[in-house]
């Protein structure tokens, strides 16, 4: 198990993490999510070992890990991880890059690993190509590839799609998150992509200027947002009164997403001028004002601006 306690870090005066703690079981997934600049790499970076921890401790099996003041080597070597700089070598193939992370002693069960790892990141065709030649996402593809030659215990990906295709990018997080599973290896991941954490994660944590927001499931996390900070993270979102659905409720805001709000056929005191239709191919995302304030909803059809409609609330 790891076991992250991080009192506070500071690179000079300004602390950027502050009172982060949790523990990572074996095969579980992590998913860090926050604005830029929040802390997600640096938490990253210290896990690994690459930065020093005064203020806090990190265990891994009750083995405390020193950071890369009390190491000659940073990083410890049951983890691996993907940074957004890719540590790959360009002037090698794509197999000799993998190959660089293996035994060498028995070159038929490396050829082995080595085809099964570019099946993982479906790279089997650039097998001989030099990595100087491939594209950004094909270079990230890589970088993951390399990351799980030896099988690591704890995998840190700090956003390992953001080169890559949507079209790819989808199958691809399959793929690569449930191998992860399959052989058990703990993983945590910096992302921006919501939809990344909430497929696949154990547990989100969701930061803030460098403190937890909100921590738990997926589905904690997203029947919990209160505020517009952590439902921006989730598409669209409306800060709405809570007395506009329930007139004996407080006028205390609430946040309601554009699926909880749906057209009435009878008439409710909550009306929207339709102003905009966004198609988003298995519905439309429809913008309105409702007293000068934007208001967001779904609809399965397109509708024509300044159409007064009624919307009902359902959670």
């Amino acid at each position: 198990m790891l076991n992250v306690e991080i009192d506070s870090f500071s690179y000079t005066d300004k602390t950027i993490l502050k009172d982060i703690y949790f523990t990572l079981k074996p095969g579980e997934h992590l998913s860090v999510i926050g604005e830029s600049g929040c802390g997600k790499s640096t938490l990253l970076h210290l896990v690994y070992g690459l930065l020093h921890l005064d203020k806090g401790s990190i265990y891994y099996n009750d083995k405390k890990l020193l950071g890369p003041t009390k190491t000659l080597i940073p990083g410890e070597p049951f983890m691996k991880l993907v940074a957004q700089e890719f540590n790959i070598m360009p002037f090698t193939t794509v197999s000799e890059n993998l190959g660089s992370h293996l035994s060498g002693l028995n070159e038929e069960k490396d050829a082995e690993r080595i085809d099964e790892l570019l099946k993982v990141v479906e790279m089997e065709v650039f097998k001989d190509t030099l990595v100087k030649n491939l594209s950004g996402g094909q270079k990230q593809r890589v970088a993951l590839a390399k990351a799980l030659a030896n099988k690591p215990e704890i995998l840190l990906l700090d956003e390992p799609f953001s080169n890559i295709d949507t079209f790819r990018k989808n199958k691809l997080q399959r793929k690569i998150f449930g191998y992860l599973k399959q052989n058990n290896i703990s993983c945590i991941t910096a992302t921006h992509d919501s939809e990344e954490a909430l497929a696949f994660s154990t547990e989100i944590l969701m930061l803030n200027n460098g403190q937890v927001e909100m921590k738990g499931t997926p589905e904690f996390i997203y029947k919990n947002v209160a505020t517009e900070y952590q439902a921006g993270f989730f598409g669209e979102a409306n800060l709405l009164p809570k007395n506009l659905f329930n007139e004996s409720a407080s006028s205390e805001k609430i946040i309601v997403f554009p699926h909880q709000l749906r057209l009435s056929s009878q008439n409710t005191s909550f009306k929207i001028s339709v102003q905009k239709s966004y198609f988003k191919g298995d519905h439309y995302l429809l913008e309105g004002v409702w007293e000068n304030q934007i208001v967001y909803f779904k609809h399965n059809h397109s509708i024509s601006v300044d159409t007064v409609v009624n919307l009902s609330y359902y959670r």
